[in-house]
């Protein structure tokens, strides 16, 4: 049986107004809504703003460093603290080592341990609210108080009291604990709707037909979830790199001799009003950064959430 988007146009043949509601019917159907999300989410203009200027960091940082002709780690001894330059393109640190190549790294680093966290997080969610919700009783209450537990525990002290028991080891480390702390209110609102969505016909009809609880939980509950969970996602994003760069600012995060956008302000900041551009660079690289996930995601709620206002204004 298939999800409300798909069986809204999954009869076999024409209905009495004429229209086709066969398969062709319901391709042509998940088409336009594909073109209808898109135009919602391109005329909002600083949420297109915010992907393009996401899709040149990611292309910058993992594209940039390769043509560049400085590595991160090399120092050039004739060139201590210098300013930015047609060389040095974000200036020189006090080793000489060149801060465009520097803040390419870590911006590698926070991108990655940002997207990492917002995949994990997302999906533990989905998992764990779909879970409680469909199966319910003892399961749901086991799974509700450990997310209850979770909520109520200081994530930023946790993760900085756990985080130098780690040191010297992976940086995935990091991107565990922070997905750890990052899912419990997604996961209950997802609780919540799967609570609503187990009793439509679709499912009730696919349990009828004997389908196992997992299956009808990925093809019929978590489907109708996607904007959601898409949303989620994005916002994490940005959550993640904040949160990983406070860390790493205090020296809980991404330890020497690896570089962060949070390492990079930290050692920036003692010459914040002096040699200006060690802190600048990688803090705005930070913010902006942040703002276009969060322009992005924003822009996505608006194009998927068909309640919303501005998402349906001049469909």
């Amino acid at each position: 049986m298939a999800s409300p988007v798909i069986a809204s146009g999954s009869g076999t043949g024409p209905d009495p107004a004429g229209a086709d509601t066969g398969p062709a019917g319901g391709a042509i159907e998940a088409l336009g809504r594909r073109r209808l999300v898109l135009r919602r989410f391109l005329r909002n203009r600083l949420s297109a703003a915010g992907g393009v200027v996401l899709v040149l960091l990611f292309a910058m940082a993992f594209l940039g460093p390769l043509f560049y002709p400085w590595d991160h780690r090399t120092q050039d001894d004739l060139a201590l603290l210098t300013p930015p330059s047609p060389e040095h393109w974000f200036g020189t640190t006090k080793l000489g080592e060149d801060l465009f190549a520097q803040c390419m790294r870590g911006l590698q680093k926070s991108l990655l341990i940002g997207l990492l966290v917002a995949i994990i997080s997302t999906a533990l969610a989905a998992v764990v609210g779909a879970a409680a919700g469909y199966f319910g009783r003892a399961t749901d209450r086991s799974l509700m108080w450990l997310v209850d537990l979770l909520l109520v525990l200081p994530s930023f002290l946790v993760v900085a009291i756990l985080s130098p028991a780690f040191r010297g080891g992976s940086w995935l480390l990091l991107v565990v604990l922070l997905a750890a702390f990052q899912w419990m209110i997604t996961a209950r609102i997802v609780r919540g709707m799967t609570l609503s969505l187990r009793e439509r016909e679709y499912v009730k009809a696919a349990r009828f037909m004997g389908m196992a609880p997992w299956p009808i939980i990925r093809r019929h509950i978590l489907p109708n979830m996607a904007s959601l969970l898409i949303i989620d996602a994005t916002i994490n994003v940005g959550t993640a790199i904040t949160a990983e760069t406070a860390l790493s600012f205090f020296g809980f995060g991404i330890q020497p001799p690896d570089i962060s956008l949070g390492t990079l302000i930290y050692n920036g900041t003692e010459s914040a009003l002096t040699f200006s551009w060690l802190f600048l660079f990688p803090a705005a690289l930070l913010v902006t950064t942040v703002l276009a996930v969060n322009f992005l995601g924003d822009g996505l709620r608006d194009a998927l959430d068909p309640t919303s206002l501005r998402g349906r204004r001049r469909d």
